[in-house]
């Protein structure tokens, strides 16, 4: 119990520490994260994880996720890395530490969606996945790689049309590389008016509840039986 506690304190401090910011620097990036990967480093030391296993690493999507390796439970080795806030570019940073240590069969990564929410474009989020691939296999070539595609949500619904960009982006990238997947969770989170279905979202319009996870669930699932 002490552990999660410390755990979520150093995380919330992450958080806190992107939050603050300011607008007009660039910070630090591993000054930002420092708590969060601090704790990822304690929660290792204590349970050190085997290899090949699956890495879920990305943002507060992952993060928030609290019954995630419940939910995947028939996987022998299921590693959560999710830290909120976080961009496909902090995944990459970071992915030595996140990732590669891990030496995992399978990683899936859910990014994306504060790149574009902060303003940068389709091409970018594309350009970092690709950077993000390119480190998995160059220390571990026969791992896949799986996107869960960026989410619409009504909090962000201004920009889906560069959400759907991006996702057109990657999938297509996907499907033309060895070991990539690319698993859709935007399509079915679509109304019948192709907006937001509002109650798959918390209260924020944000991120997900349990019937927005009980989707994710549905969807990643074939893709890690195919493993």
């Amino acid at each position: 119990m002490k552990r999660f506690l410390l755990a979520f304190l150093l995380l919330s401090s992450a958080a806190g520490a992107l939050a603050q910011a300011p607008l007009s620097t660039a910070p630090d990036v591993d000054a930002v994260w420092q708590a969060a990967i601090n704790a990822f480093a304690l929660d290792d030391r204590e349970h050190a994880p085997p290899p090949g296993g699956i890495v879920f690493v990305g943002s507060s999507s992952i993060r928030l996720w609290n019954d995630l390796e419940h939910q995947f439970r028939d996987a022998p080795v299921v590693i959560k890395r999710g830290f909120g806030g976080s961009k496909l570019s902090d995944c990459v940073h970071f992915l030595d530490r996140l990732v590669i240590r891990y030496r995992p069969r399978l990683v899936l990564v859910y990014a994306g969606d504060n790149d574009l929410a902060e303003g940068r474009s389709p091409e970018e989020v594309l350009q970092q996945f690709k950077a993000l691939v390119r480190g998995v296999h160059r220390s571990l070539p026969d791992t896949r790689v799986a996107f869960i595609s960026v989410k619409p949500s009504p909090a962000r619904e201004p920009i889906i049309p560069e959400v759907r960009r991006a996702n057109e982006l990657v999938q297509r990238y996907t499907s033309s590389e060895a070991e990539l997947d690319f698993i859709d969770v935007f399509t079915p989170m679509l109304g019948p008016d192709g907006r937001p279905r509002a109650e798959l979202f918390r209260p924020d319009r944000l991120h997900l509840n349990a019937a927005g996870y009980a989707l994710w669930k549905a969807r990643i699932t074939p893709h890690l039986q195919q493993q």
